[in-house]
């Protein structure tokens, strides 16, 4: 099935990949803080192999304040205090599921389970959402979705907020993938369809359908 190093490999040589590299070293040299660290940028794909996806959680771009980001869309690292985000997305899971809330917003334990924590923009500037928008990364993003599109293998893909749901424009994922859509857990629209969406139990029920093991959304280590 191959794998994400091999699957994007074309992608390195095209003009807008060289383009994006030269503009992250231009902030580099202009000194400013990007998140998150260099080696945490594909963190995304090095913990989540391509022909071990099972779910796919499309954020926007890594979070913007000091130590938050570290390459998962919507996670923490542990002993950092979870955003306001993840704390709706840990109490959907609870009503959903019963699963009580974790004391940390790490999710990696997610991502070793097949759950691709996927931002559409990979680098942010520290204290500035969306300053790395446009620049690139949603091109290969794009890439990586279309990817996972035309896998024979079922996933589930989970789309939270206008940002994500416009990452599957152009893309038609064929019907033997599970597509969910909900407002975004954000404090300003959770309330407006992503609290009470029940996608966690959905996605659980689809993948036993599939013959495939479903998530255990608690998190424990990280």
């Amino acid at each position: 099935m191959g794998n994400w190093k091999d699957l994007l490999a074309e992608e390195w040589n095209l003009p807008y990949m060289k383009e994006l590299k030269a503009f992250l070293e231009a902030e580099a040299a202009a000194g400013r803080e990007v998140y998150p660290p260099k080696d945490e940028v594909f963190a995304a794909l090095t913990q989540t192999p391509f022909d071990q996806v099972q779910v796919v959680v499309m954020g926007q771009d890594p979070y913007h304040g000091p130590g938050q980001a570290h390459g998962l869309s919507f996670s923490v690292p542990k002993g950092v205090q979870p955003p306001p985000s993840l704390q709706n997305i840990f109490k959907e899971i609870e009503s959903d599921l019963g699963v009580p809330r974790p004391k940390h917003g790490c999710l990696l334990d997610w991502a070793k389970q097949g759950v691709l924590l996927l931002n559409a923009t990979l680098t942010v500037r520290a204290h500035e959402a969306k300053s790395h928008h446009g620049r690139g990364w949603e091109r290969f993003t794009d890439r990586i979705v279309q990817l996972l599109c035309a896998r024979e293998d079922p996933i589930a893909f989970l789309l939270w907020g206008r940002s994500a749901l416009e990452k599957f424009k152009h893309v038609q994922a064929p019907a033997r993938h599970l597509v969910l859509t909900a407002a975004h857990p954000s404090p300003l629209s959770a309330y407006a369809g992503f609290l009470g969406c029940r996608h966690f139990s959905k996605v659980n029920e689809f993948l036993t359908k599939m013959g495939k093991n479903p998530i255990d959304w608690s998190i424990r280590g990280c």
